[in-house]
Parts: C-alpha cells; structure tokens; sequence
C-alpha cells in the first residue's frame, strides 16, 4: 500500500514510534558524529582534514539512519529531523565522485583499490543502503536528491559488473534487493538485471572466507538455486535470500522460489530461536547444524532477526499464508525488541536467551570475551544494529496492512487509521483500536466503505487456540478460516463494526527434544510475547541455575503498571533447589545421586524484550522443570 495510509496512531508500537522519533534519531545522529561517520564523509567530500576514523564500511550506518529519518519525516514532519537529513544529504552529494563512485573509504584511504576487495570491503553493501535510504525519501517525502546520487552510483556499478565485465559479488549481500527496488522505483531495468548477476555469481566458491569459516560465511558455498539450508553468516544468509526473494517476484522463476522455501522451511524447522531469533554461533555470527539452538552461547544478531522478517514479510506478500505473519511478529516482539533499551539510546547487537550472573561470552562486539556488561551500549564499533532498529519502527506502518484484489488484510494488530483505495478504486477507511499485544480484543470500524463487496482478512495467529467474532453486535458461528486469516466478504457500510476477541491465555512451550541444550525444560508465552526469569525478581541470590517450575501450577498474569514502561508479568509456581548436597562436587556415579532439598518459590516472569533494563544480572528463557 503507498505511504502514508497506514498511521500507528496509540498503544505499544506508537510508544515506540515515538522513542524512536523523539530519542533515538537524534541519538543516532550525535554518535555517527562522535565516532566518525560523517567526519570520512567529509573527508570524501574535501570538506575536512585529519585521518579516517572507524571500519572501512562506516558508510552503512550513515544511509541506514537516514533512510529511518525519511520514514519517520513521512509519518510526520519535523523541521529538526529534516534540517539534520538535509545537511547529511548535502554532504553525501558532495562527496560523489564524477563518475558516480561513492565510498568514503576507498576515497579517502584506499583509491587504488576500488572494486579490488569484493569479499571484504563491503562497497556494493554500502552502496545498497544508500539506494534504500534513497528510496525511502522518495515514497515518504517526494524528495529525489539522494535518489540521484543513488542512480549515478548504480549506473557507475552497472559500468562495472555484468556480463563482459567485472564478475563477482559483494562479500555481504544486500545490494540484491536493493536493486530490485531500485528497478520497481525507477523502471530501469539495468538495475534488475544487475541484480540477477549478482546472485549468480554466487556458489563459485571464490570468496576465501573467514579464519575457519569457508565460503559459506560469505554466501559463496553453493548456488542459490541449489541451496537446501540456511547456512554461514546467519545476516548474509538472510539479506541474500531477501534479495532471491525479490528478484522472483519480478522474474517468476521457480528455481528460485523452490530455493527460497526450502531454506524456509529448514530455519523455521531446526535452526530459529524461540524469540525469532537465528544464529546460534558467535564463531563467523552463523547459523549451526540442524537443532543447535544453545540458549546461553547462541548470537542471535539483532541485524539477522531484522533480516528474518523482511525475508518472511516479502513471502507473505507472494502467498498471503498467515505463517509468514506468524513468524514476524514472533520476531518483532522479541528477536529484535529486546535490542533497544527502553529510553531508546541503548542497544544490544546480540541476543541471548540465558545468562549466568550477569556474565556471558560477549552482549557486544565493544565488549571483550568474559567481561560484564553493565547495561545496552549506547553504541558499537560495528554499529549496524542501532540504525537497523531505528528504520525498522519508523517504517512499522508498511507491514500490519496490505491490500489486493480481494480487499484488505491485516497482518499485525495496533491501533491504526487505515486510509486507501482497493486496487479497483474504491476509497476505504477503517479505525482499528486494541491494547494488543496485553489483551487480545481488536475493535474495527468502518469509516469509509466503498459500493462493491470486498474482503476483509483478519489473522488468525499461531498461539491463539479459541476466538470469537462479532459483527455488529451479532457473533459469527462459523466464520471463513483460510491460510491463517479469517476472511470476512460482504459489501461494508460506514459504522460497520467488527470486534476479534483473541483468548490470550499464558502458555507453556516445549521444545523439539533434539534441541538437546534444552531438553527438559519450558519457555512461557503469553500472546506474541515471549517471557524470560531475571534473577533480580526471583527472591533469590541472583542465580538462576537452581530455579524449577512446577508445569502443574497455573499461570497467573498480572498488569504492573510501574514495571518496566508497564507490562503483563506472569507469575508461575516452582522450587528453589539446595546444591549443598552434591558438597561442590561436578560430578558423581548415577547410583549415589544425593537427595536434594527444596523450597517453594513463586517464580515471576517479564517480557524477553524487556530484559537487562534493571542492570544485567542473570535471566534465562528455558526453565528447567521439576
């Protein structure tokens, strides 16, 4: 649907759009400053003097934030923000290069070596960001002064590589997709084809990898084609089979659709975190083999959950399949919102599912190995991350709504102004008000209806087992279930009003038991939301590894206002053991087991993503049963 139709107007996302406007922008901004980003672009630009500063692909995180600042200036202007995106695009023109190049580093510290280090010097990533930040000022404000710089450059790389040419591809993927929609924004169709080579050329095994990781750390291990699992740098994996995805809406080739739902089908089987999170190793940031999903060694890359759901939400609109949806808002409310800290200038980069007092093998690539952290770093030196979060929620509107031929579908619940046209040019326009993800009624109202029937699907989600459904004020037996969705077709009239009551009882989840690092425990779900147990609110000595829960106990949920921004808490019976009887030892025969001891306890659980916002202790998903 065009920008702008969708508007989250109140309740939990609309707290965090504006996080994410009020704080986080300009937080971004200032530590861009700080660590160096615009001072290469100035030097790039002849605006500046004195050495480079950061990685060699700081660019990235300069187009990123900007493209958050274009979507988040289309929701609603703001002459602070734009007066900070004017000055950053003024400077990005500046630094150009005549014949289109553009990559501060190799300007300013390598300019005999462009195009020479395609497995690491990231200029076709960067340049892939630049053409997406360029893209949203285009569809959010109207505004074609980075798309210009973005067209020379993608004209500068299309003289590059292609058949004749150059070959090979970018170590990091993402310029795939972004020239797809490049094509879809500008109708050149040399973008298109670039990407398609670009994808191409991957299963050549050319690219030389990292330290023990093969060519699969860089998407190179085999062609797309032929691909059967998600494998190698879990955000690599991601943005390349984003871009394969892309590139088969355009083409319609069914090679590359029967790839992509086949790695599909691999991660979402054997290698996703609870939370929606993926990468199990922090050895080459990488997927694992099949049911390698330890809670407390695993990585989970805020940027790689982010990739999991552009991924999954371009395959729920090639299929409409409500999994696709399922699996996005599983990332959403927790993969990729437990990185930002709740006053939104503090991120996590990884995402574990277990720590032991406060201690882990690193919550941040400015961390070293084993030290303690003592909260969400304002910043990294690979700062991918933060700006990836901050264009994510000022584009949160693009993915609760979609229309086609058959009418609207809503995806993700919020409260929400929907305002359209349905593609055979009936004006539409619904109020949908809810205090989803706390409680699962959704009350719709027509406002503007159209004169024809059309269709209204409404999801059904995966953890929801019981609904009812009122259409003015009369319940529906036997509504259409289809694909996941409650499809709901009959001509509207303004004031039609449609009540969803989702049953949003606490659950208890279970593992597959090859998922052996969690064999014999359970994780507690509420809604979309996925729970955790912080040491600091066990009444215990800030250890969790003594902790059971009693899975015949019910759930008992309760609204804490004053709790972290104001959250469901859930509260669970369980047992605090005594280890005095094992006397320190680690080890003993089975036969002589010790008795051991143990307490009752009322065992208390917050949200995932709101974890490590009271100082970092220990916490953990997966509770051990008793």
């Amino acid at each position: 649907m065009p920008f702008g139709s969708v508007q989250v107007t109140a309740g939990f996302w609309a707290a965090r759009q504006e996080s994410n406007r009020e704080v986080s922008l300009r937080h971004g901004y200032e530590m861009l400053e700080k660590a160096g980003n615009f001072h290469n672009l100035r030097l790039a630009a002849g605006k500046a003097s004195g050495p480079y500063r950061g990685m060699h692909f700081a660019d990235e995180n300069v187009y990123k934030w900007l493209e958050a600042m274009a979507w988040e200036m289309g929701n609603a202007p703001d002459d602070g923000l734009r007066q900070l995106a004017d000055e950053i695009i003024d400077l990005i023109a500046a630094a150009q290069q005549p014949d289109g190049y553009l990559n501060s580093y190799y300007q300013v510290v390598e300019p005999h070596r462009k195009w020479t280090d395609l497995d690491f010097g990231h200029e076709l990533y960067c340049a892939g960001h630049l053409f997406q930040a360029a893209i949203a000022f285009r569809r959010a404000l109207d505004d074609d002064r980075l798309l210009h710089v973005a067209n020379r450059l993608a004209d500068h790389i299309a003289s590059v590589f292609g058949p004749g040419k150059r070959e090979g591809a970018c170590g990091h993927p993402e310029v795939e997709m972004a020239l797809v929609e490049l094509y879809r924004t500008t109708g050149n169709e040399a973008y298109l084809k670039l990407a398609q080579f670009f994808i191409d050329q991957r299963g050549k095994r050319r690219m030389r990898g990292l330290g023990a990781n093969g060519p699969e750390y860089h998407q190179d291990h085999v062609p797309v084609r032929e691909a059967k699992e998600v494998a190698g740098h879990a955000v690599r994996q991601m943005y390349l089979v984003t871009g394969v995805t892309d590139l088969y809406m355009e083409t319609g080739e069914p090679a590359l659709l029967h790839a992509v739902e086949r790695l599909w089908r691999d991660m979402t089987a054997t290698k996703m975190y609870v939370t929606g999170g993926i990468g199990s190793r922090f050895d080459g940031e990488a997927f694992g083999e099949a049911y390698e999903l330890p809670p407390d060694q695993c990585y989970c890359e805020t940027c790689a959950a982010i990739g999991s759901l552009m991924w999954n939400w371009r395959l729920l609109l090639l299929s409409g399949e409500g999994r696709y949806a399922d699996l996005i808002e599983r990332a959403l409310y927790n993969g990729i919102l437990s990185s930002p800290s709740l006053d939104g200038r503090h991120y996590f980069y990884v995402n574990p599912l277990m720590l032991r007092n406060g201690r882990y093998v690193r919550l941040s690539s400015n961390v070293p190995q084993g030290e303690t952290l003592a909260g969400r770093p304002e910043w990294h030196s690979v700062a991918c991350c933060p700006p990836n979060v901050m264009r994510l929620l000022s584009s949160l509107g693009h993915y609760f709504v979609t229309a086609n031929d058959a009418g609207l579908q809503i995806h993700l619940y919020g409260t929400l102004n929907i305002t359209t046209q349905l593609p055979d040019g009936q004006p539409v326009s619904l109020f949908v008000e809810t205090n989803y993800p706390w409680e699962g009624h959704i009350h719709i109202v027509m406002r503007e209806a159209g004169s024809s029937p059309w269709q209204l699907s409404l999801r059904l989600p995966e953890w929801c087992q019981s609904f009812n459904l009122i259409l003015n004020n009369h319940h529906m037996e036997y509504p259409v279930l289809e694909n996941g969705y409650i499809k709901l077709t009959r001509r509207w009239k303004p004031e039609d009003v449609i009540e969803l009551n989702l049953a949003m009882p606490p659950f208890l989840l279970a593992p597959n038991p090859r998922v052996d690092a969690i064999r014999g425990c359970v994780a507690i779900q509420r809604g979309p939301i996925v729970y955790c147990l912080e040491g600091c609110d066990q009444g215990a000595p800030d250890n969790l590894l003594d902790l059971q829960i009693d899975v015949r106990q019910p759930l008992v949920t309760h609204w804490c206002e004053n709790l972290l921004g104001g959250v469901v808490a859930i509260e669970a019976g369980g047992y605090l053991l005594d280890p005095q009887p094992w006397q320190n030892a680690l080890y003993r025969p089975y036969e002589g087991i010790p008795h051991t001891s143990r307490r009752k306890l009322r065992l208390k659980a917050i949200p995932y993503y709101a974890w490590g916002n009271r100082g970092i202790g220990s916490m953990r998903v997966w509770i051990p049963t008793a």
